[in-house]
Formats: structure tokens, sequence, C-alpha cells
């Protein structure tokens, strides 16, 4: 009855949503460490954020908007690339979306034609892989070193790209291992795509959220070559995840950046523009001071910290170095049982919800996928929980 596009869909980073909540329907409390949504803790979206959506609102911002997105807000995203990113690019070039993941979703229809080879990183965000598979695309992983704090292996990428690839994936700061790549490693990825002629895709939704070294946009250090389609968004740094707001903004030769913005905007137009009065909203707070994202960032990082420590400390958990940015740690875990059966029994046994790391694609098996959202009291209970478990099931 289903469709076989269907069936090929996975994300497993809900994947055991309905086993967490029978748990709680049972009354028991359970710990979420598998989505990375910073409102389901202690984090609140700023408030003149909220009083900017009541305005809008209030003023009528509330009808269809145009389907590349309010021009106020490409005009504000293009000065807010401007002075985070020291990124210039057109407002006309940028394409408002419902998250990041319409965004994924929207390019993989726009360019992917089934057979189409795509390039993505190992361990990869899910839905890359997923929207590979429905889209019925060959995927090709390049590796991530975790000897060398998950570094792409570049050298084995140059032998993986041909002139028949469809586009490459860059995600950084990287989902689900908190690397930050240096400039030079960014520098030589982009060089080996020019030589092909690739599109590069970056995805750059954790910008802000950086503790160690400094976050390098690809566009920055693009050449006049590159084709760089940019995946961002305010879920994360603007911490307003329910509101469901991304972009994507092209940069390159004219003549083709055109021709994938003029595809995206056919697929965006089907949905017809994403919510109006929240555009609006975002159109006036992005053009002003994150003054929020100094105390964001020292909260996380604390929480990072404790995280790094307490994984150490518990038997059977190996992690060499500190996530260097956004909000996760991926930790390896020796137990004598799959990755994704530890997720399963680790919710089942002591009710902590992690996402299984070969969920993330083959170099993410034997680890698992947790966020340093939660206050430092809830983390710690989640560690003794799973250290208990560790002692329990270590030499089983």
């Amino acid at each position: 009855m289903l469709s076989k596009r269907i069936e090929r869909l996975d994300y497993p980073i809900r994947k055991y949503n309905a086993l967490a909540r029978s748990l709680e329907e049972k009354g028991e409390k359970v710990i979420y460490l598998n989505v990375g949504d910073p409102l389901k803790y202690d984090f609140r979206t700023p408030r003149e954020l909220i009083e900017e959506v009541y305005h809008a609102m209030m003023e009528g911002h509330n009808y269809y908007a145009s389907s590349e997105g309010v021009r106020e807000l490409q005009e504000a995203i293009s000065f807010k690339e401007k002075t985070w990113n020291d990124v210039e690019i057109e407002p006309r070039n940028v394409l408002v979306t419902s998250g990041v993941s319409e965004g994924i979703n929207a390019l993989f229809a726009a360019l992917v034609n089934e057979g189409d080879k795509i390039v993505i990183p190992d361990p990869s965000y899910p839905l890359y892989i997923s929207f590979a598979d429905f889209y019925n695309a060959r995927k090709v992983f390049y590796p991530a070193l975790e000897d060398q704090g998950w570094i792409p292996d570049t050298d084995k990428l140059r032998s993986l790209l041909d002139k028949g690839t469809k586009f490459l994936v860059l995600n950084n700061p990287h989902n689900p291992t908190g690397a930050v790549y240096p400039a030079r490693i960014i520098k030589e990825i982009l060089d080996i795509a020019a030589e092909n002629d690739i599109p590069v895709v970056s995805d750059e939704i954790y910008d802000a959220l950086v503790f160690d070294g400094e976050f390098v946009s690809a566009a920055k250090v693009a050449s006049p070559d590159n084709i760089i389609i940019d995946l961002n968004g305010f879920s994360k740094t603007f911490l307003a995840t329910g509101w469901r707001l991304g972009y994507i903004y092209l940069k390159g030769p004219e003549e083709k950046i055109m021709q994938i913005r003029s595809g995206i905007l056919n697929f965006l137009m089907t949905r017809l523009s994403a919510v109006t009065p929240m555009q609006v909203a975002l159109a006036r707070f992005a053009r002003k001071s994150p003054h929020h994202l100094e105390e964001l960032k020292r909260r996380l990082n604390e929480r990072r910290l404790y995280t790094y420590k307490r994984l150490n400390e518990i038997p059977g958990f190996h992690m060499p170095v500190a996530p260097h940015g956004a909000f996760y740690a991926f930790p390896r875990v020796d137990l004598r049982m799959s990755d994704e059966e530890f997720a399963k029994e680790l919710l089942v046994q002591e009710k902590v919800f992690v996402v299984y790391g070969s969920g993330f694609g083959e170099k993410g098996r034997n680890h698992v996928r947790l966020v340093f959202l939660p206050p430092i009291e809830l983390l710690d209970e989640a560690f003794k929980r799973i250290e208990r478990f560790m002692r329990k099931n270590l030499n089983a």
C-alpha cells in the first residue's frame, strides 16, 4: 500500500520516540539526550524576538509571503552573513525555507536524478543519508578521522570525486561529532571540488556555537570558481527551533547559481511560503547585536566540559577530544552489543534516550550521539544511569 520511496526514509534520532513515550505513560522519568533542541531544556527564545512576532502579527503580516522569502529577511540574512561570517551575498540569492530540513529536501528535489552520485561525510547528519535514499541517489561517503578530532580525510575525498558527482556535502561545525574544521581543510576541500566543477553544499547551522578554534564559512574562503550552496537558519543560534525558519544562499559563477536557484525555488513554490510573521520578526531582530549569544555559549561551554569529563570517567566510554562546536558528544562505546541495541537497552533499562551512532553512517558504528543541552544536575543524573548500565552490562 505504501510507496517504496517512503519505506526508504529513516530518521534514527526520533526512531524510539514511541518507546520513550510508552515508558513515560508507565510513570517512568525519561531523560532525553537525543534531540538537539535547546528549548526542551532551560534555554528560552529571546523576549525581544517574541515581541517582534507579536508586533508583526498585530501589524497585519499574516498573509502568504513570496516563495523565496520576505524581502526584508533576505536583506537581513545578507547583513547577518556579512557581520557574522564576513561573507558578501546578494539578497536575491537567498531563499528562505521552513528550517534547514526543508532546505535539504528542496536541494535534493531540485538537483538529484535517480542514480546521481552525491558525496557526503561519514559520519553524517541522517537527513543527507535519508534524502539520498528517498530520491534514489548513489551515496558515496568520505571518512572523518576520529583520532584527528573527526577532521575529514581529504586524500580519500580527492579519490572519490569526479565530473559525475552531483554535489559534495560539507558540514561545519559538524553534527554528530562537534568537530570544527580548520580553514586550511575547508580550503583544500573547496579546491578539490573546484577542480571537478562540483557544487559544495555547506551546512553551517551551528556557525556561532564554537568553543575551541574558529569557525570559517566555506563561502569566505571559496575561489571564484566554487559553487557554494550554503544551508543555515535561526533554530539553534536564535533559540527558535519551533519556528522552523532556515535559509539557503548561493554564491559562485552567476549563470550556474541562477540555474540552481531557479530549480530550488520551483520546489519551494509548491509549499507556498515559510511562516510570514516569523520572517518579519527575524528580519528585524537579525539586524541587531546578538546579545543572547554570549550567555548561550557560556552555559553550553560549561555543560560541554562537564560532559567530556564525565563520559571519560564511565567504563567502556572513549572520547579522546572534546567537541569543539555545536552541542553534541559522540563517544565510542565498548560493549558486546550493537550500538543500536545499546541505545534501545539504555532507554528500556535506565530511561536515558541517546541516538545510536550507526544511524549517522558506517563510521558511527560503536558510537552514540548525545546532547549536552540539559542543566548539569540533569546531565549528572543521566551519566549516573549510563554508568550503572555500563557496569551492569560491560562483561555480560
